[in-house]
């Protein structure tokens, strides 16, 4: 018999936390646990955890931005804490990441989706879903992209920015290792980068990330 996923979702609100307890519950390989605000939710993991996976509302309060998030990480023991919300900036999710976040999960998710959300983020990967990163193809294309970049190879340049490695890049955007490796390459050669940190920064210097 497979280990429960140990689970704690925090969302100031009541209906979102009875959504969410209510459906993992359901479901044979979760144990779910809830907390109102982040103090509540680091009273609980002080008390019963570490959690599998740590969902936190970015609204709620005392979360202070992603502050928040990153007082749940050194509770949680080494384990992965990400982020529920409803519709982030490009900027928010570059905080999330950078600070050490699992990624994020939107509240507008299916039920199915969210099952193997959760399960891929519990498991170590870091996850943001494709409507974010389509917001970061919108911002370059409104840049102006001069280079020509397919949306696949923004998608890929968006989570190079986030210092991802090719194998969780692939798993982000369902693509194998060797097919990320190829737009990596692409990217490199159209903004004439040698490797794929100078491509970030020419990127960033012409605001197309």
């Amino acid at each position: 018999m497979s280990k429960l996923l140990k689970v704690l979702i925090a969302d100031d609100h009541a209906m979102v936390i009875e959504m969410f307890e209510h459906f993992l519950s359901s479901l044979p390989d979760f144990e779910a646990t809830t907390a109102l605000d982040l103090e509540g939710a680091l009273v609980k993991i002080e008390n019963e955890g570490p959690f599998d996976l740590v969902l936190l509302d970015l609204n709620m309060p005392g979360m202070n931005g992603v502050s928040g998030m990153g007082k749940a990480l050194e509770s949680n023991g080494g384990q992965p804490v990400g982020i529920l919300t409803s519709n982030p900036s490009s900027q928010i999710v570059s905080e999330i990441l950078s600070v050490g976040g699992a990624g994020v999960i939107l509240k507008t998710a299916s039920l199915k989706e969210l099952a193997n959300e959760i399960r891929f983020m519990a498991n170590g990967g870091r996850y943001v879903p494709v409507e974010l990163m389509d917001a970061h193809r919108i911002k370059a294309r409104e840049a102006g992209n001069t280079f020509s970049l397919s949306d696949r190879e923004l998608g890929v340049l968006a989570l190079l920015s986030e210092g991802m490695p090719n194998r969780e890049i692939g798993e982000a955007l369902s693509l194998a290792e060797a097919t990320v490796k190829m737009h990596v390459k692409s990217v490199c050669s159209k903004l004439g980068a040698s490797n794929r940190t100078q491509a970030v920064i020419v990127a960033r210097d012409m605001n197309i990330i």
